[in-house]
């Protein structure tokens, strides 16, 4: 009797028993952002890895189902959590976009990951935490952007923190920490792919440092979200919409990075069974987005 299927492949690739039609659809997956480090002078989190295409080229069949995993954003600490891991499973491919970097605390640099995150600095330290290498592992094009390296000195120079990369293929890198201000968080990546422009996976900013009790203001978000450094005492804030790392912190711990995201998009008559996540219409096409794991029936 021959074998139907590959059973090893179907939770995930979709190679399941039951047959089907391949089609193609459109896809955006984000990681979790990171968590910014709780310090003073804390690097901000990375932005979670952004990988997309711009046109319907991942193949998928109708009947099938498909693994959609979205990863968590890493929490804010000292050091910060990195984020967890997006996936989207196909039939001929699998993308994974990478966590980002945590944000870093005394003197360390900062994590690497899907972007990096800030590079740390200690008091009255009179050296530099380089930033946490993003696109890591190596994608093209590539996922992030590096974190931000610490200032040079802290305090009583009034160093200040890094702070964590943009995201996505046009991500920028990470901010500097200079004079009393956190480096400001990259900017992260615009997309239209639910039918309007918006912009994905900003770093968070880094926290400030100088000598108490006044602190240098944190440095704000990057673009897509990502979380603001506080200043002085103020509450660290998060990555938003699992959509960016989150901001450097001090004494109280940094803030956490936002949680992924993965949409897929195609076109309505390709498959009156698909389903999975929350759907809406654009013009000819249907858009599902997930916010948390689970499954996309072709």
């Amino acid at each position: 009797m021959p074998i139907i299927g590959s059973f090893g492949a179907g939770s995930k690739g979709g190679f399941g028993r039951g047959g089907g039609r391949p089609y193609f659809v459109q896809y955006l997956v984000v990681a979790g952002g990171g968590g910014g480090g709780a310090n003073d002078g804390a690097g901000g989190g990375g932005a979670g890895g952004m990988r997309t295409i711009a046109s319907k080229t991942f193949q998928v069949t109708t009947n099938k189902n498909y693994t959609v995993t979205v990863g968590a954003g890493g929490a804010g600490g000292s050091p910060g959590v990195k984020g967890g891991d997006s996936v989207l499973y196909g039939d001929l491919e699998t993308i994974s976009s990478a966590g980002g970097g945590k944000g870093e605390v005394n003197s360390n640099a900062g994590g690497p990951g899907g972007s990096g995150g800030g590079g740390g600095l200690t008091w009255q330290s009179t050296s530099t935490a380089p930033g946490g290498t993003g696109n890591t592992p190596p994608v093209s094009p590539p996922q992030g952007a590096n974190g931000g390296s610490s200032g040079t000195q802290g305090a009583p120079n009034l160093g200040t923190g890094g702070a964590g990369g943009g995201g996505g293929p046009s991500g920028s890198t990470g901010g500097n920490g200079t004079g009393v201000t956190g480096g400001t968080g990259g900017n992260g990546t615009a997309s239209t792919i639910t039918g309007s422009s918006v912009t994905y996976a900003g770093g968070g900013g880094g926290g400030g440092m100088g000598p108490g009790p006044t602190y240098g203001p944190g440095g704000s978000g990057g673009g897509g979200r990502g979380g603001t450094g506080p200043g002085g005492f103020a509450p660290d804030i998060n990555g938003t919409d699992g959509l960016g790392g989150g901001g450097g912190g001090r004494d109280g711990g940094g803030g956490s990075g936002g949680d992924g995201v993965v949409i897929i998009r195609r076109v309505t008559a390709d498959s009156a069974t698909a389903s999975g996540g929350s759907e809406t219409t654009d013009g000819s096409d249907t858009i599902h987005t997930f916010t948390t794991s689970g499954t996309y029936t072709g």
